[in-house]
């Protein structure tokens, strides 16, 4: 379970609750994190001022060489890495389109204060940035760099070389970089790494509200979400 939902749950039915626990209990918190479905909000609440400031570089980044598979990518994403993703949208967790940060990535995923996920282009193809909590990937559970599972991030892949990580000193916290669409989208559909990326989301949607919500890109939201 989540370090953040073990530690809110004493927080159900007062007014100090945030993030998720406004909307799911711890329960169904834990049945959204091994894969049971939540139910989420028929409808999105939404910004027309907000949609029309990042129309230009949605419409930018249709035209890369990668757009298809980043909104196909994105759209795995959504359907299995964030719950309620309709009912929390922007305000719980939002998409960048083009953001402009020195990495040049394509698309970013954030929660609080948090990056989760990001596409960068890697010549004509895409790369991936998962950030997760470290001791999902050690051999013993621990937050121990020296005990890191590798064979297992290799496994993930499609292919060994096309993986590879660094850990945030102090954090506790594994950033794993992953290059070419089909080693993604590999990485996406491993039960146990799926488990930590919504274990690591479940962690940062809980702390309370969206930090970037300002950046939030309704029209890549609409390809997430199958609108």
């Amino acid at each position: 379970m989540p370090r953040t939902l073990r530690a809110s749950e004493g927080a159900l039915g007062r007014r100090s609750a945030k993030g998720l626990l406004q909307f799911l209990d711890p329960q169904q918190q834990r049945d959204w994190l091994e894969g049971k479905a939540t139910p989420d909000a028929k409808e999105r609440q939404e910004s027309l001022e907000q949609r029309f400031k990042y129309i230009v570089r949605f419409e930018k980044l249709l035209r890369r060489p990668q757009a298809q598979d980043v909104l196909e990518i994105l759209r795995i994403y959504a359907d299995n890495c964030i719950p309620i993703p309709r009912k929390t949208e922007r305000y719980y967790w939002s998409v960048s389109c083009l953001p402009s940060t020195s990495d040049k990535p394509l698309v970013r995923v954030n929660a609080s204060w948090m990056e989760l996920f990001t596409l960068l282009p890697d010549g004509e193809g895409l790369r991936a940035r998962f950030i997760l909590h470290l001791s999902d990937f050690t051999t013993d559970g621990s937050d121990e760099p020296a005990n890191l599972d590798e064979d297992f991030l290799e496994r993930c892949v499609r292919d060994p070389e096309d993986v590879s990580h660094s850990v945030w000193n102090g954090k506790a916290i594994l950033i794993v970089k992953v290059r070419g669409s089909a080693s993604i989208r590999s990485f996406l559909a491993d039960d146990r790494a799926l488990r930590a990326i919504r274990s690591f989301n479940l962690s940062h949607l809980n702390r309370g509200r969206n930090a970037y919500q300002a950046s939030h890109s309704y029209s890549l939201a609409d390809c997430m979400l199958g609108d």
